[in-house]
């Protein structure tokens, strides 16, 4: 392997050296998400997509995640943020998908070779950014990865997420859509993330801040086909969009936290778009 890879059957191996921990509170002290222009490959982002009411659109989100207590150390007796093991996005109703015409790209790709092993038409972000924490000799220590996502077969999305310094990692989460039936949401991303680790016998890789903009696009002819279309109504008050964020817990092999699972919701309004910028997408739509 190219890398230190975390494969769900390494990191199941590996968490069982893992002892018992015990937390402080875990929180999501940050989020947001919006509907922004979906970027093209080359630089750049299309004409009339983003926060228009019913165009195609990228989703850009952030978050900040913090919590105590977590792989503690007589050098570092408050420990720090407990490792995620699950994340949940709830788009706002009437928003939808179209993944006909994109390519898909699969976990053993990404694991096996790395993102140049995927097809164009896969690649679904632009690169993001993880701020993680990781242990590196007796110390908690941040690390800087690389974020993007693909298109999986199915329908659903890959991230993959590559870290450099101090610890050497690739991790491949896998995210599927489905209906959430929970008003005012529509379709709910589903990603289950694996245990990371990073030395054998320490604390797993644990998330301070994720940054991301999923979406794409590409031309059939004079017309533009969009992974992602914004309702075509906005409620009052904005677009609604929630996340789940799930610290710890016993999932199986590969997914195995040492701690008890916790989870924090958050929600946001996406603002509604400006009536003249929707106008315009609006007759550049029906043009």
């Amino acid at each position: 392997m190219r890398k230190l890879l975390v494969s769900l059957a390494a990191a199941g191996l590996a968490i069982l050296t893992v002892p018992a921990a015990t937390f402080g509170a875990a929180t999501i002290t940050g989020f947001k998400a919006k509907a922004v222009p979906i970027p093209k490959p080359g630089g750049g982002v299309y004409r009339h997509t983003g926060n228009c009411l019913g165009c195609g659109a990228a989703v850009e989100a952030e978050y900040t995640l913090s919590g105590s207590g977590y792989g503690a150390t007589p050098q570092n007796p408050n420990g720090g943020i407990p490792p995620i093991s699950q994340v949940n996005f709830y788009l706002p109703a009437g928003a939808r998908l179209h993944v006909q015409g994109f390519a898909a790209c699969s976990e053993a790709t990404l694991r096996n070779i790395g993102p140049r092993g995927c097809p164009r038409r896969s690649v679904a972000s632009p690169l993001g950014s993880v701020l993680g924490e990781v242990t590196f000799g007796n110390e908690r220590v941040p690390e800087l990865a690389e974020l993007r996502a693909f298109f999986a077969p199915g329908g659903g999305l890959l991230f993959y997420t590559a870290g450099h310094s101090p610890v050497s990692l690739e991790i491949v989460s896998a995210g599927h859509f489905v209906n959430s039936h929970k008003r005012p949401y529509g379709l709910e991303l589903v990603t289950p993330v694996p245990a990371v680790p990073t030395v054998p016998g320490a604390a797993l890789a644990s998330v301070r801040k994720i940054k991301i903009k999923v979406g794409a696009a590409f031309k059939r002819g004079r017309r533009l086909i969009s992974y992602g279309y914004m309702p075509t109504k906005c409620p009052r008050g904005g677009f609604p969009v929630k996340t789940e964020v799930t610290f710890g817990g016993s999932f199986g092999p590969g997914r195995e936290f040492g701690i008890p699972a916790e989870t924090r919701t958050a929600t946001y309004k996406a603002p509604c778009p400006k009536r003249a910028h929707g106008a315009r997408a609006h007759r550049a739509r029906r043009r």
